[in-house]
């Protein structure tokens, strides 16, 4: 269920949602977006670990390297049984940007990546399969939900890893969470 829904900085809709991939793609690809969508060269067991889940992205991981200046590459993974997913989910609710580019490939689950571009707010609702990579200084957001189900490869081209620079404004607090846009889907 791959979604894009893009709003004005007010909040009234720009784009209905779509679950066209294509379309998805186009639309982020003309803010500097990279979007794609990954399979797996080999299968994963359910409870795969970082060196399985590296190993069966391998090939697709080695052509990031050659675009981007990748520098660390692991794996997170998140479920609702975790006691400190509340501590976790309020880390990146508050916008934000990075001096880098932010990678992300959801091996599994979902998340919502809220892009503020100008004055448009985008909605990506990523699941299994989808890679987005943010560019460097876009200002930005991410949902894990109430409940968060998702195991990622994230691609870093610090050796730090993830680092953020809070922008202090108020927006992400404007727009609906992942739970409810999920729920107005349905």
């Amino acid at each position: 269920m791959t979604t894009l829904s893009v709003y004005l900085d007010n909040g009234e809709v720009s784009i209905a949602p779509t679950r066209d991939f294509t379309t998805i793609a186009k639309t982020l690809g003309d803010k500097g977006v990279l979007f794609e969508r990954w399979e797996a060269t080999q299968p994963l067991s359910s409870d795969a670990q970082q060196d399985e889940v590296l190993a069966a992205y391998d090939q697709s991981i080695k052509q990031l390297k050659n675009q981007f200046d990748i520098q660390s590459v692991d794996v997170v993974a998140l479920q609702s049984d975790n006691p400190q997913k509340k501590e976790f989910r309020e880390k990146f609710l508050a916008e934000h940007t990075h001096k880098d580019f932010e990678i992300r490939f959801f091996v599994d689950g979902s998340g919502l990546f809220y892009l503020h571009i100008e004055d448009k707010v985008y909605f990506v609702l990523c699941e299994k399969g989808d890679l987005i990579s943010v560019p460097a200084n876009t200002t930005h957001w991410f949902d894990m939900g109430e409940n968060p189900s998702f195991k990622c490869i994230r691609l870093f081209s610090q050796a730090e890893g993830w680092l953020a620079d809070f922008t202090d404004s108020d927006i992400a607090k404007r727009f609906p969470s992942m739970d409810k846009f999920v729920a107005s889907l349905s």
